[in-house]
């Protein structure tokens, strides 16, 4: 049975040729012990289920093509869908483009996404950005990408979706380090929880390496994952609290209009 399709949609100023969203869990096909849309075709749901709900997105979305899907790796590849060969999957954790039609995606459960559009709609991008990725520089190597193909004079502007807030990202000494061993400046997204564990606030982590690159602030930031179960999938939530084998995952979109 399949329900409406609900989605998180950004109040920014990009140009009006631009469309981005954040699926929800809300709506698509329950399968089993599943229920709604899981877009996710690695974590263990029913293909066909997922294929489903791929394809009611598409319908409800009213997307001008299917999104362009990555295998993510936590890591720092930039994929530039201009140049990839029709039917690949490739191995990167940001994709830009800045052909009409072309859906950039990611999918999340708790990592956060970063939707990027030039000023002048010329160009779309998104990352998926979890505490390894914004350590090891994904957001960089995203606006990098970007802005060698951006034209003189125009800029990017972010949108920051759905992610697990500070109160509910509990990490050890381990992932603060990796941050601070390169000076301070990350050191207030760091408030004191239990004897040597952090609670980590993956946006501020986000907002200040993008302010310190020139790249203007959309909003976004302000829907907790975990706090909010019936809108959203949370690995943390789900699966570590609650010791489920696995959970769904939200996919966040971008897209140029013709």
């Amino acid at each position: 049975m399949a329900m409406a399709l609900t989605f998180v949609t950004p109040r920014w100023n990009a140009s009006r040729n631009v469309r981005a969203l954040c699926t929800t869990r809300a709506g698509g096909v329950s399968a089993g012990s599943w229920a709604s849309l899981n877009l996710g075709t690695h974590v263990g749901d029913v293909p066909a289920a997922v294929e489903q709900n791929r394809r009611l997105l598409q319908v409800a979305a009213e997307l001008p093509s299917e999104p362009q899907w990555l295998r993510q790796m936590h890591g720092v590849e930039v994929a530039d869908l201009d140049a990839l060969p029709a039917g690949s999957i490739p191995e990167a954790d940001a994709a830009l483009t800045t052909r009409a039609g072309t859906v950039c995606a990611v999918l999340t459960a708790d990592c956060l996404p970063v939707v990027f559009a030039a000023t002048d709609g010329s160009l779309v991008g998104v990352a998926h950005a979890g505490w390894r990725g914004l350590a090891a520089g994904v957001l960089e190597a995203a606006v990098a990408a970007m802005r060698s193909r951006l034209a003189p004079g125009v800029e990017l502007i972010h949108w920051i979706g759905p992610a697990i807030s500070a109160g509910h990202f509990e990490v050890g000494v381990d992932v603060r380090d990796a941050f601070l061993s390169t000076g301070p400046q990350d050191e207030a997204a760091f408030s004191i929880g239990r004897p040597a564990r952090w609670q980590c606030d993956l946006p501020r982590l986000a907002r200040r390496r993008l302010a310190s690159l020139g790249v203007a602030d959309g909003g976004g930031g302000d829907h907790c994952t975990y706090e909010e179960e019936a809108m959203f999938y949370s690995h943390r939530r789900d699966v570590q609290h609650r010791g489920l084998a696995t959970t769904g995952r939200m996919a966040t979109l971008v897209w140029r209009q013709a």
